[in-house]
């Protein structure tokens, strides 16, 4: 499938980019929805192949007994950010546990891990997929999975998962890069900050927002690049889930 470049919208060196979800990469069989911000599996587009150390950025729905049957990975941060419903994760280290919705799993894949993540419950689940190239290759393999507390992110971004000094309390990924989530009242903000040469990825897994005033739909990709602070402020009730990257 193809994808359109989205709306840019430039000012200086600054961008910010909005790509639409209908225009994102797509794939569908009888248990699995996905879409791809960024190039994966059978969806190839060169202009879309990451930002810095993000490389994958999935929206997947998985139906009631979907799953992901156990497969191979290495070299890479798996970061899940439940939406929806629960996925059960089991792995070759001995790893069984459940994620809910509104929490967070990694899994540093390193060395190597086999793993599957299934939907065991009644309803759907829908989440997000993030993949971040990691700093040092030929790690331990890890999983790991936390609850956040709804209050922890409401009206504010907190970080979910991060290699950053000074992030406590958030799962560890090995890259300078951080994963955090928001919840926002129609009307309400939430700033962040930029450092120089560090790019933004956030996506409204619900709602509509405005990114710096630049409008964009639920689960649309927006892509910061050359600001030095982002404000994003809710259109109607939101939930935001942002990558913070160099």
């Amino acid at each position: 499938p193809g994808i359109a470049k989205g709306a840019e919208h430039a000012q200086g060196g600054n961008i910010i980019t909005v790509t639409p979800l209908e225009t994102l990469g797509h794939f569908k069989n009888d248990w699995l929805e996905a879409r791809y911000h960024f190039s994966f599996s059978g969806y190839v587009d060169p202009a879309r192949m990451g930002v810095g150390a993000l490389r994958v950025w999935n929206d997947d729905t998985i139906q009631a007994g979907g799953s992901f049957p156990p497969h191979p990975h290495r070299d890479m941060e798996i970061v899940t950010f439940l939406r929806r419903g629960a996925i059960t994760h089991e792995d070759n280290l001995g790893n069984r546990g459940v994620t809910m919705a509104g929490n967070v799993q990694v899994m540093s894949t390193g060395t190597g891990i086999v793993h599957s993540e299934s939907n065991l419950e009644d309803d759907i689940t829908t989440l997000f997929q993030i993949w971040i190239q990691p700093a040092e290759m030929n790690i331990q393999p890890r999983w790991e999975t936390r609850d956040f507390p709804g209050d922890a992110r409401a009206g504010r971004l907190h970080v979910l998962a991060s290699g950053r000094a000074g992030d406590d309390g958030a799962l560890s990924i090995h890259q300078d890069a951080a994963v955090m989530g928001a919840t926002l009242a129609p009307g309400e903000e939430a700033v962040h900050g930029l450092a120089d040469n560090r790019q933004a990825y956030l996506v409204p897994a619900r709602g509509d927002i405005l990114v710096n005033g630049i409008a964009a739909a639920e689960r649309a990709g927006v892509l910061v690049s050359g600001e030095q602070q982002i404000t994003i402020q809710a259109s109607s009730e939101a939930e935001v889930v942002l990558v913070d990257v160099a």
